[in-house]
This record gives C-alpha cells, structure tokens and sequence, in this order.
C-alpha cells in the first residue's frame, strides 16, 4: 500500500467524505434527530416492574403473581389528625365521601382510629393496574387537598403507592429540568472562556443536544423490548451531554490550533480528523464496550443504563466524526463568528498561556518523576481510603429523599400514629393443586394466609421481627420444613426480601463485570497503542481515579462530611447499585483523556522527538483541551449533585471529583512521570504483538495538501 494512502484512517477518511459532502452530512443530520426524536415521543417509554427491577426469589414471586393476574393493586393512605380526641370525625367523613366521588378508588375502609382518638387512618386502593396508578392518582389527590383545605382544624398526610409515585415522577422531571437548564448555560460558558467566540461555542452544545434528542427516541423506541428504570434518562443526559461536548472541543481545539499553527483551513480539518478524531473513535469505542460489561450484572436496572449509554456515546461519537467537519468546512473563518473582545484574545493566547501554565507544572514533575509519581499515588490513596468501609443498601424513603421531603414527613407521621412494625414478608406457593391435603397442612401452620383456587396459589404475610435474619430463617428453615415432599414451588418477596436479592445479585455481579471491563480496556489500548505497557498503565491509573472517587462518596454521603454544603445529608450507606455504575462509567469516560493525551504523546514520538520531550509536547500541547473538557464533565456532573435525590447526588459527586482528579493528578501528574520512569518500555513492541490489528492507523501527514472543497450548503 502507498504511504499516502496508509495515513488515510477511518477517522480521516470519514472527516473528509464529510466535507465534501457537507450539505449531505448536514441535512442527513438534522433529518435523523428529527425522526429519532418523533418516532421516540410517540411510542412513549415503558417502564419495568417491580419484578423486572427485582432479582432472585423475591422477582420470581412477583412474575407469578404478576402472571396470574394477582398483582396487588396500589394501595393508600390518608391520615386525618385532630387536637382532640373525635375531632377528626366530619372531617374523615368528608373525605372518604370526596375520595369514593372520584370514581377512581376501590376498598375504601371505614375510619380506624388511633390508641388516643387523636389520629384517623382511612385506607383504600387504586382501581386498575398498579404500574399506572400514579398517572391516575391526581383527581384522588385533588379531593383530599380539597378537604384539607376545607377542614383548616384538622391535618392531613397522604401516603401510598400511586401518589409517591406520582410524587417521585413529578420530582424527577422537575430535576431533569432544572439539570438540563443548569448544565447547558454552564458547558456554554466554559466553552467561551476556551474559544472566546459565540459560534466556536455553540457548535459543541448543539450538537450534543440534538445527539441527547435523538437518543431520547431511540431509547423509548427500545424500551419496548428491554423496559426501563425511571432515572435512566437522567443518565442518559448525563452521559451524552458531558460526552457529546468534550468529543466535540477535542475536534475543534484541534482544529484551531492547526489554523494557529498556519495551515490552511482544508489541512487543519483533515490533520484534525486524522488525529482528534480518530482519539474520538478509540474513546467513544472504549465507552461503549465498557458500558456493555453490565449486561452482565444479571439486573435489568443496569441492562438499561447500559443500553442508554451505548446509544448516546454512539450518537454523539458519530456527530462529533461527521457532522462537525462538515459544518466547520462551511463555516470556515466564521466559526470566529460573535467574538468577545477578552475572551476572544485568551482564547487565541491559550495554546501558549495554557503551555506556560502546564510548563510550570510539568517542569518539576519531569525533574523529579519518582518524588512525584509516590506523591500522587499516596494522594489518591489517601482520598480511597474510607471506602475500606464502605456500606452499601437500597436506600429507602428519608435516606433517598431526606427527612423532611413531602413524602418522608407523611410516611413517618402516619407510620408513628399506627405503627407496622417490620415489613413483613410475602411468602408466595404455587403448585399444581394448592388445594391438595398436604399443601393444606402446610399452610395451615401459618397465619394470613390466602389462598387462590383458581391459580393454584397462596399468599402468606409473615412478619419479619428479625429483619434479614427473620427473612433467612423463614426461606431456609421455616418454608422448606412446612412443604417438603408437596411438590410446591416456594418464594419469597417484600421489602426486606427483594433489597436482600437486589444485593446479593450486585456482589455476584461485580466480578463478571470488572473482569470484562479490564479485559477490553486492556485489548483495546493494546491494539491502539501496540504497547502492553500502556495497556497495563491505563488499568492501574484507571483503578486509581475510581478507588478515590469511591472514597470521597463514602466520606461525604455515608459519614457526612460537607454533606451540608451541597443540600445534602449523610445516610449512613451508599445506595447499593452505585459502586458498580461509578466503577462502568469511569472505566469508560477516563478513556477520553487517556487516549487523547497519549495519542498526542505518541504522535510527538514518531515526529522524532525523546521519551522526555514528546511527553512534555503531548502534555503541553494537550493540557488545554483537557482543562476545558474536564471543566464541562465536572460541572455538568456537579450539576446532579444538587439534585432531591440521594442517588442522584452520590452519581453526580462521585463522577464531578473522579474526573476533576483524572484530569489533573492523574494526566497532568502521575501519567506523566510514570511514563518517564517506564521509560523506552512505553513504547516497545513485542514481535508477537506486531501483527495485532490497530485501532490507530498511521500518523498524519502534517505537510501533504488537502483537496480542496467547493460544495455549499
């Protein structure tokens, strides 16, 4: 093969069909996300079930109620306190008449008054399926604030199934925006300061919303074969937003620093596209590939992160390779178009500013690269330490919302007036004649039991005083003493149950997961960079970021430190599926600087230049874009972390400081004086590994002329 044509790799020849055929890039763009997004909204998305959100027996229980057409619908509460004992009476009165009027309610039981007299419990259910009750919940809702109103002597606390739901859903949209109208003008600032100019700006942010957009359709359109949670679009946003941004700066910057450089426009996009864009390529590859190690959690929760991951990373991948040179090819100088007098003069400084600011840094740590490489691993070290301890569960309602939402202060204040005691557990019995003789035996030793002929099921309520030792006893001893040798099938569900499962499933899951992740990172690196070297060196600094990451969550959400100063409050755990998505994420997202420093850095090396000086040019001339895509990660991250929802905050803190610590200790300390120590061995490749395939193709030919390009849009 000719030398010209080898330096053409994918990413390259990509950039530049998309610049010459730029109105059909364009257009074939805005055509996508359009259909995307349309198909997407009017198919809706679809939800799991507590039995596909659940793992273990406690799912298996709630497939065969769910299957037999014996789900319980969702329940209701409404307390209705008064000063004095009785006093609650018109009130309660009132109110069942408002709530039955409603035509939307079934059960409604009698008034049941408190030890006192103080307090009345009335109780009822939703009418139709449980799943969709919160969407129906709001004339109930209405008739009980009605009465509330109505009734100013009186308090009263709602809490059930449908209305927490309908509370939860609403809370999450109202955080959705407010985290996309906080994180858009945030990335969108930050690009500014690094352009300096409106348009530069823009481009970035516009197209990783519209890859958000078209990932939104795409995924509802797939929740109808893989059903989802209902935070995962929030990750979705998360992910594409901070993702599609960062690819598209790397790009850009790129681009102008070969204009800064004085090579025309035509050249500056293609060396851009050989070099930034196929950085994009590996990164966004590796991105995906790790987000697909959860489909082996055994968990549909993280089945659906995954799905939504792959998708957006994808879409915004492909914008970022296509649509980006092609708009940049038509708009040529007026990219500079908006400038801002300051900013756009720091802007053009920044290559030089940037270098002298990093030169400072990175003097020292190349002069004394053993000092610096122990000092940064102790820092990180330091920082991983508390999650030694770390404790995780499913966090439940005053740990997820805090102890004074809406929802907490009305479980709690009816749970103190008629307390429940423990959840208890729901043991369910299938077998092929529940009414035999034996099986009757047996479900005659316990109480509340019910039995469904027609299904050939019972439902057993046992309660649960010893907690999850009460639930192992009742599923190892208790339940296989009572129907062995009746041929029945035995499960076991509830809340204790189902948290118990959700955990078991995570720890069983982690280690398939982790082993995947490692392994493709490390074939991955090792085709791209033909170094087993630098394979082994991304594992290890990867380990780092989240060990450390996984540290500061343990400090500030299970013990509490500076809780407060983000509106949050120590719960005492980690909610149980976070170390696993953190751990994913991070795997993947630490890719983007990883691969575009060290694909700087080799590029400097085959230019001819030392081990020493192409990792200081690499850094150098890196450390810009790095700066401004870690600042666009940390502040979009950041942004959910003063989200209502406990999870939601530990994600958004957690991934803010793993990022904010990967891109400054981690590429801007440890990389390179572990690179410096490990000296030729970076870049030594074993005889047996030279007929690998690379994910990295030839150098750019830096000099070679560019085809012009003459088509309008």
């Amino acid at each position: 093969m000719e030398r010209g044509r080898a330096r053409h790799n994918l990413a390259a020849r990509i950039g530049v069909w998309s610049t010459r055929h730029r109105r059909t890039a364009v257009l074939g763009w805005l055509l996508f996300v359009v259909l995307a997004a349309g198909i997407g909204g009017a198919t809706g998305m679809v939800e799991m079930s507590d039995a596909e959100n659940g793992a273990g027996d406690s799912a298996r229980a709630e497939q065969i109620l769910q299957d037999a057409g014996l789900a319980k619908p969702a329940g209701e509460l409404v307390m209705v306190s008064a000063p004095a004992a009785g006093e609650w009476e018109a009130a309660a009165e009132a109110l069942a008449d408002a709530v039955r009027d409603t035509g939307a309610v079934r059960d409604l039981a009698a008034p049941l008054p408190s030890e006192d007299g103080k307090d009345a419990l009335i109780t009822f259910a939703m009418r139709g399926d449980a799943r969709t009750a919160p969407d129906r919940v709001q004339p109930v809702l209405d008739a009980v604030a009605a009465v509330a109103k109505a009734h100013p002597d009186v308090e009263i606390h709602q809490f059930g199934e449908a209305s927490a739901g309908k509370w939860l859903g609403d809370l999450l949209a109202d955080d959705f925006r407010r985290a996309e109208f906080t994180a858009v003008p945030l990335a969108l600032g930050i690009l500014l300061v690094a352009f300096g100019a409106v348009v530069a700006a823009l481009l970035p942010v516009g197209l990783a919303l519209t890859a958000c957009l078209a990932a939104f359709g795409l995924l509802s359109l797939a929740s109808h074969q893989l059903h989802l949670f209902q935070t995962t679009y929030s990750v979705m946003f998360l992910m594409g937003f901070a993702v599609g941004v960062d690819y598209c700066l790397f790009y850009l910057r790129r681009e102008r620093d070969e204009r800064a450089a004085g090579r025309d426009a035509e050249t500056a996009l293609r060396i851009a596209a050989a070099t930034s864009g196929r950085a994009v390529l590996v990164s966004g590859l590796t991105v995906m590939v790790a987000m697909g190690g959860m489909f082996l959690s055994g968990l549909l929760l993280f089945k659906g992160f995954a799905l939504a991951t792959i998708i957006v990373v994808f879409i915004a991948m492909l914008g970022s390779v296509t649509v980006l040179p092609a708009l940049l090819s038509w708009l040529g100088d007026r990219v500079d178009a908006g400038r801002l007098p300051l900013l756009n003069r720091r802007a053009r400084q920044g290559h030089q500013g940037s270098g002298r600011i990093v030169a400072r840094v990175l003097g020292p740590v190349l002069a004394r690269p053993r000092l610096f490489a122990v000092a940064a691993t102790v820092l990180l070290l330091g920082l991983a330490a508390p999650a030694l301890g770390m404790k995780t569960e499913t966090l439940g309602l005053e740990k997820q919302f805090g102890s004074d939402s809406q929802l907490s202060v009305a479980h709690r204040t009816i749970t103190e007036s008629f307390p429940g005691g423990p959840a208890p557990a729901l043991a369910v019995v299938r077998a092929p004649d529940i009414t035999a003789p034996d099986i009757g035996k047996a479900l005659a030793g316990f109480d509340n039991v019910t039995v469904h002929r027609a299904e050939n099921i019972a439902e057993i309520e046992v309660p649960l005083p010893g907690g999850t030792t009460g639930l192992t006893e009742l599923r190892e001893q208790r339940l296989p003493a009572a129907f062995d040798g009746t041929g029945a099938e035995t499960y076991v569900t509830g809340e204790t149950a189902s948290s118990v499962d959700f955990n078991d499933q995570l720890r069983r899951g982690i280690v398939p997961v982790f082993a995947f992740i490692t392994a493709v990172t490390f074939l991955l690196m090792l085709f791209c960079f033909r170094s087993y070297v630098i394979a082994v060196t991304s594992i290890a600094l990867n380990l780092l970021s989240v060990a450390a990451a996984y540290g500061v969550m343990a400090t500030v959400f299970q013990h509490g430190w500076g809780a407060s100063l983000i509106g949050s409050e120590g719960v005492g755990a980690i909610e149980a599926w976070m170390p696993l998505f953190v751990l994913v994420v991070l795997f993947g997202l630490s890719m983007d600087y990883h691969v575009f420093v060290v694909s700087r850095i080799r590029e400097a090396r085959g230019a001819g230049q030392g081990n020493r000086a192409a990792i200081e040019t690499g850094i150098r001339r890196t450390a810009g874009a790095v700066t401004g895509a870690a600042a666009i990660m940390v502040a979009v991250f950041a942004v959910f972390g003063t989200l209502s929802m406990q999870d939601m905050q530990q994600m958004g803190v957690g991934l803010a400081v793993a990022v904010l610590l990967d891109a400054t200790v981690v590429r801007m300390v440890l990389l390179p004086s572990v690179m410096l120590l490990l000296g030729e061995r970076n870049w030594r490749t074993p005889r047996g590994l030279s007929r690998l395939p690379s994910l990295e193709g030839d150098e750019p030919d830096l000099g070679a002329e560019a085809t012009p390009v003459t088509e309008k849009v």
